[in-house]
């Protein structure tokens, strides 16, 4: 079991600095697919120069998965079809990806969305496509969306990945009321086990967590979100790793199951690395009384 793998998202220029940390995971940013002088050698070289890393995972660009627009879905497909093929030249392990919208016939979003995803299975050979949970019940990537659509590919090279502040939002009806303050006094470590063990019941050889803290206002009938610094936004950091510290080393660790895990800090690019290290400084810190 890897316990943990942890890191942030990294173009080729800083993974010096994530290397020098001690992290032993990055993440391929999504606009480093969308940029036309980063060609295959580009990917070619990320690999080279992240050898040092347990993990490498990308974030695919933001397309979505479904639409009733034929030549739009197309064009979709083909974007991340390309930046499958090349976050596997840069050796990525995981291919992350955002769902997008869905249309008023939830069956058929499902089946399109599954389509669109077999289509990256198809046109790659190893890279695990991991599905992103959502903020809002009005978009793609509800634990039980993903869960359908991972049963109706059938494969185990998909997995869900939580972004755990996209599911508190989710789960506490935040994309609604915008009552980010209210939700967050309403939020304990019950509520986080219940999301952990949901994830690992859907993907029990893979815990893939990604986690920011955000605020936001509601603005004309839309819960409006922002990243912000860890410590200054929403939900509660130590309640968080309080819960996943516990559900790892009772859930995962004392069971002995084969589960990998690790954990991508999505927050703002300006405090990315100082964010990062204290959130697994936390973490670390509630792991180490089970472990004694």
């Amino acid at each position: 079991m890897a316990l943990f793998d942890w890191g942030t998202y990294n173009g080729k220029s800083k993974l010096h600095v994530a290397e020098l940390l001690g992290m032993r995971l990055t993440e391929i940013p999504p606009y480093d697919f969308t940029r036309r002088k980063f060609g295959e050698e580009y990917f070619r070289e990320y690999a080279e120069l992240s050898k040092a890393f347990f993990t490498v995972t990308a974030h695919a660009p933001y397309y979505s998965t479904v639409s009733e627009d034929r030549r739009v879905l197309e064009g979709a497909r083909r974007g991340l079809i390309s930046s499958a093929k090349k976050a596997e030249i840069a050796n990525a392990e995981i291919f992350n990806m955002h769902l997008g919208g869905k249309l008023d016939d939830l069956d058929k979003t499902i089946e399109i969305a599954s389509e669109t995803v077999r289509e990256i299975l198809r046109n790659t050979e190893r890279i695990k496509v991991s599905l992103e949970t959502t903020y809002s019940k009005y978009l793609l990537g509800s634990l039980e969306e993903v869960r359908a659509i991972i049963e109706s590919l059938n494969s185990d090279r998909v997995i869900v990945s939580l972004q755990l502040e996209n599911d508190w939002m989710r789960e506490k009806n935040v994309y609604r009321t915008g009552l980010f303050s209210i939700a967050d006094r309403e939020t304990d470590e019950k509520f986080w086990f219940g999301i952990l063990k949901e994830a690992l019941d859907i993907c029990p050889d893979y815990l893939s967590l990604r986690f920011s803290q955000i605020t936001g206002v509601k603005l004309r009938g839309m819960v409006v979100k922002k990243r912000v610094p860890l410590g200054m936004g929403y939900p509660n950091v130590e309640v968080l790793v309080k819960a996943l510290a516990k559900f790892v080393v009772k859930e995962i660790h004392e069971e002995n199951l084969p589960t990998e895990i690790h954990l991508i800090y999505t927050g703002l690019p300006e405090n990315k690395y100082v964010d990062c290290v204290k959130l697994y400084s936390m973490l670390s810190n509630e792991l180490v009384p089970y472990l004694q």
